[in-house]
């Protein structure tokens, strides 16, 4: 056991090791459940089989000591050396390095599983697409249950929960590449007609409601962008538009129900197709969204981001946010 335990470990560390250095495509929902199930027979065999055994052998040597010091005693030795019997039988019952770093790891990682596979997840913002909702470094946590729970690894729906509404914030499997995780916010529901013409946007032939404020500054970019307050599903938030760039949008993707969308020098009107979804990032301009590489099938939803728990260049950024 000691062997094999040794090549099991060597294999996740060499998995951790080439996803590092980009040399495979990492997948760690897989790498947790997987982690999960082999410490978990683990800590069954180690219940079921190990424990008793070792069990067994130390009680085996506290017999033996009972009946060598009762013979020496019938033969009027009272004083026997020998071996502290109650050192030996606790270093027999002791965990072999083995089982130390997989049975005895399987409570943590059965709770960071559930934890992350049914309850909440947490995501770092690397881009600046939701600017100025997110920032780059954002430390996120996104809830997993809201929208029904789904089968880790497999992507199976198990409950309903709420659908999706207009102006959530939503993590999602990117559609052209599964195997990466996107947030984006919420713009169209199934059988919405959305329309984004000349910067400004419209659900269903309706103008959403905007305020303008003050400029923002993007300290990353150093430079000023037209700021507006929107308020979509009863959810107020603000956006960015550069005026610099144009309205129409450049080198979109040939997606799935591309023909739902049409294209032209004011922007882009699309209607969502049924179980999809229109996603767009609260940075207007500076967002590879919906318009470019299509709606969002619902099998990829992965959870509703709500809460900041961390960014280590701004703790006031830390809390809720719509």
């Amino acid at each position: 056991m000691p062997v094999l335990t040794a090549a099991v470990l060597a294999g996740f560390a060499g998995y951790a090791l080439a996803w590092y250095l980009g040399m495979v495509e990492g997948n760690f929902a897989l790498l947790l459940f997987l982690a999960t199930v082999v410490t978990g027979l683990y800590w069954l065999a180690e219940r079921l089989v190990f424990l008793p055994r070792r069990r067994r052998a130390a009680d085996a040597v506290a017999q033996q000591a009972g009946q060598r010091r009762a013979q020496l005693a019938a033969q009027g030795i009272s004083q026997v050396d020998g071996p502290d019997i109650a050192q030996a039988r606790q270093k027999l019952l002791m965990q072999p390095w083995w089982l130390d770093w997989t049975a005895g790891l399987f409570p943590v990682i059965l709770a960071v599983f559930v934890l992350r596979s049914f309850l909440f997840e947490p995501f770092k913002i690397p881009s600046g697409s939701m600017i100025p909702t997110l920032h780059v470094g954002d430390l996120i946590l996104v809830n997993k249950f809201a929208y029904g729970l789904r089968l880790p690894v497999l992507h199976t729906k198990v409950t309903e929960g709420t659908p999706p509404a207009r102006g959530d914030v939503m993590v999602f499997r990117y559609p052209p590449k599964p195997s990466l995780d996107y947030i984006k916010r919420v713009i169209g529901v199934p059988g919405d007609e959305v329309a984004y013409l000349n910067k400004r946007l419209s659900i269903n032939g309706q103008p959403v409601p905007t305020q303008p404020q003050a400029d923002f500054f993007e300290e990353d970019a150093m430079r000023y962008s037209r700021q507006f307050r929107e308020t979509l599903g009863g959810k107020t938030y603000r956006v960015l538009n550069d005026q610099e760039r144009p309205a129409f949008v450049p080198g979109a993707d040939d997606y799935p129900y591309r023909d739902n969308c049409r294209y032209s020098v004011e922007g882009v009107v699309c209607k969502v197709p049924p179980g999809h979804y229109f996603m767009m990032g609260d940075n207007r301009d500076n967002s590879l969204d919906s318009r470019y590489w299509g709606f969002v099938p619902e099998r990829n939803i992965v959870g509703k981001a709500f809460f900041i728990w961390m960014n280590f260049g701004d703790l006031k950024r830390i809390g809720s946010f719509e």
